[in-house]
C-alpha cells in the first residue's frame, strides 16, 4: 500500500494532514484516522519518556540522550548561568532515508530542470 502526498498547503506535514490522508486514501472514517495518528505519536512519546529508543525501519531512530550540567552564558548580558542536567530527544536518519534524500538532489547544477508555471 502506498500513500501519496500531493500538494501540502502548509510548509509542514501536520498530524491533521496525516489524518486526512488516512481518511482519503485508506478509507478510515475521520475519527478513526485522527485517533490512529494520535495513538501512533502517543506511543512514540511514551517510549521516549520511559527512556526507550524508538526505531522505525527505513526511517530512523529516536533516542533519549542525557546531557550533563554545564556552565552557560546569557548572550544578552554576558552573565554566567548554570545549565542543569537534562534529557533531550535526538533523531538519526536511517541509511535508506539518507540515500533517498541525497538522491533527490541532482549532482550537477546544470541538470536542474526549471518550470515557472508555463507549458513544459
Amino acid at each position: 500500500m502506498e500513500i501519496t502526498i500531493e500538494a501540502v498547503e502548509t510548509p509542514a506535514l501536520t498530524k491533521a494532514h496525516l489524518a486526512d490522508l488516512l481518511f482519503e486514501q485508506i478509507g478510515l472514517n475521520k475519527r478513526e484516522s485522527k485517533d490512529m495518528v494520535e495513538a501512533f505519536f502517543d506511543l512514540i512519546v511514551k517510549r521516549l519518556v520511559d527512556g526507550e529508543d524508538v526505531k522505525i525501519s527505513g526511517f530512523g531512530n529516536f533516542q533519549i540522550r542525557t546531557k550533563a550540567a554545564r556552565p552557560g552564558r546569557n548572550p544578552r548580558t554576558g552573565e554566567a548561568i548554570p545549565i542543569g542536567p537534562r534529557r533531550v530527544a535526538t533523531f538519526h536518519a536511517s541509511a535508506k532515508l539518507k540515500e533517498q534524500i541525497s538522491g533527490s538532489i541532482p549532482a550537477e547544477p546544470d541538470q536542474v530542470e526549471w518550470n515557472l508555471g508555463g507549458e513544459a
